[in-house]
């Protein structure tokens, strides 16, 4: 027998589906049966309430005979099919009754009076049937007033016979109504979980089918389908990442393993200063890129722990331009640079200064210019050059990792493509703010916005 999926008929019993048609049905008959019982139990309270009036009724009127002067023999007392009346004495006899009617009043419970009595008699030895017994006084006498109230009884019975048919037959129709109700809000949501079953790592292209409705259902779906669109991104993004970081490490991978070979085949050909310079130079290219490519990785999962405190920032730009100054045979102008007070991780904004500088001198014809202001509580670092300038459309691609707009040139300096891309991550890590400009002079203008301290 092949099993069930989703946990066979289990599942489908613990289904929502199941279990609100089950609880609507449970609900529906616990509110029918009370509604039922009360429903009796007003009907059996308004017939008695008849019944006592009526007896009460034809109480008053042969009392108000007797007080009229009437003797109790000659008040009429005619024939009737439901009532009787009984007129007694002071010593309790009867002196008066009607025609019909037995030779003493339907008896009472023991522990009620005669006088002012309203309620229901025991049952009658002669016929079995059930009776209201009124009394009222009238002088020396009192009047006694049977009347027959089986009918209350009779017409709850008619009704909780009704109700034996009209209970469930509401209570089906109400679980069938829920059910399929359910069944039809629920289908949307069935086709979503069916699509998300089919949905794996090499088809995250798919998408859930969207309801055009705008309830909780299409909210559903729509925040489904925005998920699956940005792992699809993320996939994408790490595939090219991955690629992109294979291409960069194959390349000093294979200097190195070519100068190691023409040293083993040509030992003559180059000497051990070349091939340690080789050596070197693309280890440290290496040792950049894997550092870079941890760093932003580290990012990604939100795991770039910041120690804070309170460091001036133009210390650092004045120390990584002077750093550069040693290096480079460009003017690297910071005489406006000014004081600026940040609550930041010392190594981070080190890196975010230092990619900048390098950036700038990467491709500056003669002149780097850096700015450090403070305004309005914000403190605002300007890295300008006097190179060939970022087109307004790649000013946000240039940003992204492994991109490198002048491909030879970045080959050349040992660029990865990751420097601006890890700029921005600190910058955004440090509640900032990076724009990308022109510069006075035509070339590149980077300027980065971090809150002041406080």
């Amino acid at each position: 027998m092949v099993a069930e999926p989703h946990g066979g008929w289990r599942a489908r019993l613990a289904s929502v589906r199941v279990r609100t048609t089950l609880a609507v049905g449970a609900i529906t008959g616990v509110a029918a049966l009370v509604g039922a019982w009360a429903l009796v139990a007003a009907l059996g309270s308004s017939l008695t309430d008849g019944v006592v009036s009526a007896a009460e009724t034809r109480a008053e009127e042969v009392a108000d005979a007797l007080d009229g002067g009437v003797s109790p023999r000659a008040v009429p007392l005619p024939e009737e099919d439901d009532r009787y009346v009984h007129v007694l004495d002071g010593a309790g006899d009867v002196v008066a009754r009607s025609a019909d009617g037995p030779s003493q009043p339907v008896d009472l419970p023991d522990d009620e009076p005669l006088t002012d009595v309203t309620g229901p008699a025991e049952d009658d030895e002669e016929d079995d049937e059930r009776y209201v017994v009124v009394a009222e006084d009238s002088g020396p006498y009192t009047v006694v007033v049977s009347q027959e109230s089986s009918e209350v009884g009779e017409s709850q019975q008619a009704l909780v016979s009704a109700m034996y048919v009209a209970v469930p037959v509401v209570v089906l129709a109400i679980g069938l109504t829920t059910w399929l109700l359910v069944g039809r809000a629920l289908a949307p949501v069935e086709a979503i979980r069916a699509e998300v079953e089919r949905i794996s790592a090499d088809r995250l292209g798919r998408r859930v089918p969207q309801p055009a409705s705008h309830d909780e259902v299409g909210e559903l779906a729509r925040t489904m389908n925005a998920m699956l669109a940005r792992l699809e991104s993320a996939q994408a993004r790490q595939q090219q990442l991955v690629s992109d970081a294979s291409h960069e490490l194959r390349s000093p991978a294979t200097v190195l393993r070519q100068h190691a070979e023409v040293a083993l085949t040509h030992p003559g050909s180059t000497s051990t200063a070349d091939l340690a310079r080789v050596t070197l130079t693309e280890g440290r290219r290496l040792e950049q890129l894997i550092e870079q490519m941890l760093w932003l990785a580290r990012a990604d999962e939100d795991d770039t722990t910041l120690r804070l405190r309170s460091l001036d920032l133009d210390d650092l730009v004045l120390e990584e331009a002077g750093r550069v100054r040693a290096t480079s045979v460009l003017t690297i102008d910071t005489s406006r640079v000014s004081g600026g007070q940040v609550d930041g991780d010392v190594l981070m904004l080190r890196r975010l200064v230092a990619n900048l500088l390098d950036n700038a001198v990467g491709h500056a014809d003669g002149v780097v210019t850096v700015l450090l202001s403070e305004h309005d509580g914000m403190i605002m670092l300007r890295v300008d050059d006097d190179g060939p300038g970022i087109a307004p459309g790649d000013r946000e691609r240039v940003l992204e990792r492994f991109v490198r707009l002048d491909e030879a040139r970045s080959r050349d300096r040992g660029g990865a493509g990751l420097g601006l891309a890890i700029v921005q991550g600190i910058v955004h890590a440090h509640g900032g703010s990076l724009r990308i400009d022109a510069s006075e002079s035509g070339g590149a203008r980077f300027e980065g916005v971090l809150p002041a301290t406080s």
